[in-house]
């Protein structure tokens, strides 16, 4: 009984902190520090601030991003092509890669645990088809879901939390998943940052990024197609 209270009591200081925190967002319109517009003006000091303590603006930049993604706030795509145009190609993607899936795996626990109800009230429909989804495939329909984004990622976060799926296996299938989309958006934010003047919208690098931008969901979804299909040949065959 005791141990119950104490779990309970928990519980309402998470979602304490949890909506405070939220309230100050919106309070204090950080969402405005999460804009390319602002990064693009203040990549110059943000970049003075990478070669003087990198362990340090790695780490802030980290926990910013966790948060964000955690809470399910607006910001996470302007922070990965921030990530690119800051930290470069491969740090970047080692970067982003574990900041998203650590913040993806908090928003599904918050949800497992303190929002299932609200989740379930508000995206039931959606709920349906993934409990389905899982059933009939297991891991790989997550998998799925991360390199076709036929949800947006922030409501895969929180209707996973309330599945069966295992918190370990949600990781790392979201990190495996959410990779190849991670490096293609740091790779644009890597060309975006180089841009400074009207010439620089024109240069092969920005324009290829910007291809693959838009051909990646289409190749993801054909990809997984195929590998359906040569699965479903493969036990006919049996």
């Amino acid at each position: 009984m005791i141990g119950h209270k104490r779990g309970i009591g928990k519980k309402i200081i998470i979602a304490f902190i949890i909506v405070l925190l939220m309230v100050v967002f919106r309070y204090y319109d950080l969402g405005q520090y999460i804009t390319l517009a602002y990064l693009k003006s203040s990549q110059a000091r943000f970049l003075a601030l990478y070669q003087a303590d990198r362990l340090l603006v790695i780490s802030a930049y980290m926990g910013i991003y966790i948060l964000v993604t955690a809470l399910s706030l607006p910001g996470a795509v302007v922070l990965t092509l921030a990530g690119g145009g800051l930290f470069g190609l491969l740090v970047g993607t080692v970067v982003v890669s574990i900041a998203s899936t650590i913040g993806a795996t908090l928003a599904c626990l918050v949800s497992r645990f303190l929002l299932r109800e609200w989740v379930a009230a508000k995206f039931g429909a959606k709920l349906t088809a993934i409990n389905e989804g899982i059933e009939r495939e297991g891991a790989f329909y997550l998998f799925t879901l991360r390199l076709v984004p036929v949800f947006p990622f922030f409501m895969v976060n929180l209707l996973m939390g309330l599945t069966q799926m295992r918190l370990f296996t949600y990781f790392w299938v979201s990190q495996l998943g959410m990779l190849a989309g991670t490096i293609v958006y740091v790779n644009a934010g890597k060309e975006l940052a180089g841009i400074d003047s009207l010439s620089g919208i024109m240069s092969p690098g920005l324009l290829a990024s910007f291809v693959v931008l838009g051909l990646f969901p289409i190749a993801a979804r054909k990809g997984v197609a195929l590998y359906k299909k040569n699965k479903k040949r493969r036990l006919s065959a049996l």
